[in-house]
């Protein structure tokens, strides 16, 4: 690919965002169907209790990654904008700081996933008889999480440099990669939970190794030179400045939601597994989620970048109408059919029961979800990462956490739990669409330095 086929500055707004959207949707599609194979084979080859245990993890994975998912945010939102405005000599010492950045913090979170996930679990209420698969489970996994956390960054340096196309293709050989491996250690072989883990880090390691390759083969101005890794201290202070908002958004969320599951553990494995059956079909209705938000959170900065406020404007309208119409659709296929998409992973009819309740109560609020998740792509693009870090921290967490407090305790009843959600993303949409109305073009953190 060219650069000028690579810019998101220049031809029409509503092909552009999608061309470079279509690709991000797959990506996910595919992570989505490897993530649903992972919990088919387990819980159809290992059993109930096995498939609770790694169905509870997406809360604490995204607690222990979340923060440092965000800082790559914010690292793509300035390698774009830097893009955009074709300052390569910069844009250089950005790409450079970035994975620096990503060494460190996976190697850090490799250790402190290791020790402290017993504990962690513990504090979620897991039930004994899961305890002990969720953490052979959870530690399996950080053991790899290096290469989670720089397939992150490979990945969002390629997305915000308009390349989606790449870690699209390098997610669907990582996902076949992790499904024939699931089959032959937990299927043919027989193993256990523990299997399954392993078999997601090597996918993601030939993840990580195949966007590296191209980040260092390219001859591009982002292109990747080992011996210049490093922190240029005015570079890694704008990634900071961009990411940690968000990755302080991610964390904090990923908290209140690790309390959401702590109230489905205490009603039990059943309930944890048909949840957790329901969380893998619920990441379906999360694609065009989290395409169109990370599709204009891109557009947006590298348009800022280079000056075309107007294009910003276009591609904002254009992604707030077509994200949640999709979602929403999603959601009204998975309320129709849920049932059948719970059973696919336990026919047990308590299982089935719990996920099916769980579909019921919040899948027609998708369109709200993507409303929210597309705002906030739009204000971390503007370089506004506060504004949204804020809404969803006060909404999606504090308001989320006193609400499940109070409402178990006075009506101990699990769909008290499954209205969290709904509740919390009609608030946050109101509060976004508010911002909106009220939105200006001010230079981000970097131009203003410049």
């Amino acid at each position: 690919m060219t650069n000028d086929q690579n810019l998101l500055t220049v031809g029409s707004v509503p092909k552009k965002v999608l061309l470079f959207a279509v690709p991000i949707f797959f990506s996910n599609l595919f992570q989505q169907l490897y993530n649903a194979v992972d919990s088919l084979i387990v819980g159809n080859f290992i059993g109930e209790q096995a498939l609770a245990a790694v169905g509870s993890s997406s809360s604490l994975i995204m607690l222990m990654i979340g923060f440092i998912n965000g800082v790559s945010l914010g690292a793509g939102v300035l390698v774009a904008r830097l893009y955009g405005a074709q300052d390569h000599k910069t844009l250089k010492r950005a790409v450079h700081t970035t994975v620096a950045l990503g060494l460190c913090a996976g190697v850090l979170l490799s250790i402190l996933g290791v020790i402290f996930t017993p504990q962690i679990l513990r504090w979620m209420g897991t039930p004994a008889d899961v305890l002990p698969q969720s953490v052979l489970y959870f530690r399996v996994y950080f053991m790899g999480s290096l290469s989670v956390v720089m397939y992150n960054m490979g990945a969002s340096i390629l997305q915000s440099v308009g390349d989606s196309r790449s870690p699209m293709i390098y997610l669907i050989i990582a996902s076949v990669t992790n499904v024939v491996l699931d089959l032959v250690f937990v299927a043919g072989m027989g193993r256990g939970v523990e299997s399954a883990a392993l078999a997601t880090i090597i996918s993601q390691t030939l993840c990580a190794f195949l966007a590296f390759r191209k980040l260092t083969l390219v001859q591009a101005p982002y292109r990747i030179i080992w011996k210049e890794v490093g922190f240029r201290a005015d570079m890694l202070r704008q990634v900071l400045t961009l990411g940690v908002p968000s990755g302080v958004q991610n964390s904090v969320i990923s908290l209140a939601n690790v309390i959401v599951q702590s109230n489905i553990n205490a009603f039990g494995s059943a309930a944890m597994a048909g949840c957790a059956a329901y969380s893998r079909v619920e990441g379906f209705a999360f694609l065009p989620v989290t395409c169109f938000a990370l599709a204009l959170s891109t557009f947006v900065s590298q348009n800022i970048g280079a000056g075309r406020f107007d294009r910003v404007r276009q591609g904002m309208r254009f992604g707030l109408i077509c994200s949640p119409l999709l979602a929403e659709c999603i959601g009204l296929f998975i309320f129709t059919f849920s049932p059948q998409l719970i059973g696919a992973f336990n026919n047990e009819p308590q299982v089935v029961a719990y996920g099916v309740a769980d579909a019921h109560t919040v899948a027609l609020f998708y369109c709200l979800l993507a409303f929210s998740h597309c705002c906030a792509g739009i204000l971390r693009g503007m370089g506004r990462p506060i504004i949204p870090m804020t809404i969803m921290l006060s909404i999606w967490c504090v308001l989320r956490i006193c609400y499940i407090t109070i409402a178990v305790r006075l009506i101990p009843d699990i769909h008290m739990v499954y209205w969290a959600y709904p509740i919390t993303w009609t608030i946050s949409s109101i509060l976004f669409a508010l911002c909106l109305t009220k939105l200006r073009f001010p230079p981000m953190p970097a131009q203003a330095e410049k």
